[in-house]
């Protein structure tokens, strides 16, 4: 889906959120119904999610990689499943250059079949909390503290797929950024049951881009993420351009920006995800900054994901 979330997003009761509260009511309502219809498949691969309930950019596939290769440390042999998506070669080709064991289907549940069928251990499943014909073993959603659960509405009002009482059938609550003990409250009042984690980017290259001047690029979910990353780490950037999630550049289109940088003696910096639309086009003078995913209490949060193993034997 290739579009810039809107503004309105960010705060609740405005003009435009009200205008479409009815489309959104709807939505809910068919949600609902969804749920109440839609009969579950059990499988005999454990299985466990990475999800959102935001709409993108919250960090679902570093966090499936990150696990994949945790997992397969531990000897399991160990898969990532999504779901095909026309636009999302970008995102396919970063995962194998991370984790070479992907399946990539327009069916989840084949998707699953294939994984049985390949002898592997466990499946990750990257993105598919709203696929209610999966029964998971293991829950896991993924939120950004930048925009958390945004104005709470549903889509399109707001950037909800589904309202924050459905992490009532979640068992892990991963939050990439900074505390915020208000918000980890109010979920633990939906459900008291919830392990809560930290997350956090460390950049492993960021020396290279030291006292430089830089134009950054970024065709992400939240591209306000990456350039708080980008603050964080104090660097020079003189401009920053933003395109929707999953945008695909022409080289014509993308050679001309980097002469624009070059002409003004400035160097490029983009999302490693970024980088591997355009990788192709072997143009010059165009790096990325490299991202590691650390997650706190990473002990215990890998307990809980071995106790997968011993529910399914």
């Amino acid at each position: 889906m290739k579009f810039n979330k809107p503004k309105f997003w960010r705060t609740k009761y405005n003009f435009f959120s009200i205008l479409l509260m009815p489309i959104s009511i709807v939505y809910f309502f068919l949600l609902i119904i969804k749920k109440k219809l839609t009969k579950q498949s059990n499988f005999n691969i454990p299985i466990v999610c990475i999800g959102n309930i935001y709409l993108g950019g919250t960090g679902k596939t570093p966090t499936s990689i990150f696990l994949a290769n945790e997992i397969s440390k531990l000897g399991k042999k160990t898969v990532i499943l999504r779901k095909y998506y026309k636009d999302q070669v970008d995102e396919y080709n970063l995962i194998k250059s991370k984790f070479k064991n992907l399946i990539v289907t327009k069916n989840r549940q084949e998707g699953i079949i294939e994984a049985e069928k390949q002898k592997y251990d466990i499946v990750i499943l990257d993105d598919g909390y709203q696929d209610f014909k999966i029964k998971k073993d293991l829950n896991i959603i993924c939120f950004n503290t930048n925009q958390l659960d945004g104005n709470g509405l549903f889509l399109p009002s707001g950037p909800l797929r589904e309202s924050l009482n459905s992490l009532k059938e979640a068992n892990i609550v991963l939050i990439n950024g900074e505390k915020n003990l208000e918000f980890e409250k109010k979920i633990l009042n939906i459900n008291k049951d919830l392990k809560i984690f930290s997350s956090y980017y460390r950049a492993t290259n960021v020396d290279q881009f030291k006292n430089k001047d830089l134009v950054a690029i970024a065709g992400i979910g939240n591209p306000e993420n990456f350039k708080k990353i980008l603050e964080e780490y104090d660097l020079n950037i003189k401009d920053y351009l933003t395109f929707p999630d999953h945008y695909e550049f022409s080289k014509e289109e993308f050679e001309k920006i980097v002469q624009n940088v070059k002409n003004k003696n400035y160097q490029i910096i983009t999302t490693e995800k970024d980088f591997y639309k355009v990788k192709e086009f072997d143009i010059k003078d165009v790096n990325y900054l490299k991202l590691s995913l650390e997650i706190e209490k990473k002990e215990e949060f890998m307990k809980l994901i071995n106790e997968v193993y011993a529910k399914k034997d």
